[in-house]
């Protein structure tokens, strides 16, 4: 059965990700870049930084993302021989993602909830959720989270890259509080507390490195235990 498409998607971000009109506009590398302050790049290469070299086994990404992380990722899967899964809810970023890898690329793309995947317990050897989160509201977030833990293998690395706290310093940090609260306003939970403390017991006896860019705007959590 087609899962449902989300109350919230359609009601909040119906003009950034579900119309094909808004998918058009928006997968603009230029764009990205511009909506994330010029730090898409850097993003992207700490993420694949992070997943090192050796690709090989299976590989999820939760939620389809804007921009060329996933071919990125995709080409260094292939060369480690592994397997690359995607996962989004919405059919046209599915068949947006198709249009952007290689024919031969050892990706499978698939239509799931990421709050409620219908995968098997541990069975991915990594995953990555690339600024999905902040999209999310709250109880949300904490399923999706749940679940990416919970496909993890035992000794799997989790991979988060999100929007985070910038510092009292930082010359946006209100200018960019109005626009989440506006557009996005999901995210300022993000703001408020740490991802990490979302799920107590299922994060508490892993190991957690935080590493913040862009005076604290951005940040990326890695569990590997």
């Amino acid at each position: 059965m087609t899962p449902a498409i989300p109350a919230y998607l359609e009601q909040m971000y119906w003009w950034a990700y579900v119309r094909p009109w808004a998918v058009r506009l928006f997968d603009r590398q230029w764009m990205v870049e511009l909506i994330l302050l010029g730090n898409y790049g850097r993003l992207r290469n700490e993420t694949l930084k992070e997943f090192g070299t050796d690709l090989s086994g299976r590989t999820l990404q939760v939620g389809s993302c804007y921009g060329d992380l996933t071919p990125c990722v995709a080409d260094k899967v292939a060369v480690s021989g592994g397997t690359y899964d995607v996962i989004d809810i919405l059919p046209v970023q599915l068949e947006n993602l198709q249009h952007k890898i290689r024919p031969d690329a050892p990706v499978g793309t698939f239509l799931m909830d990421a709050a409620a995947l219908q995968i098997p317990d541990a069975s991915y050897d990594r995953v990555l959720v690339f600024l999905l989160l902040h999209e999310q509201p709250q109880e949300y977030r904490k399923r999706t989270l749940k679940e990416a833990l919970r496909v993890l293998k035992p000794g799997g690395k989790l991979v988060i890259m999100d929007y985070g706290r910038p510092a009292w310093w930082h010359p946006v940090r209100y200018s960019t509080l109005l626009v989440y609260a506006w557009l996005k306003p999901y995210a300022v939970d993000v703001w408020n507390g740490e991802l990490t403390e979302l799920l107590a017991h299922e994060m508490s006896g892993r190991e957690w490195s935080k590493t913040t860019y862009f005076g604290g705007l951005f940040q990326k959590l890695v569990s590997s235990g």
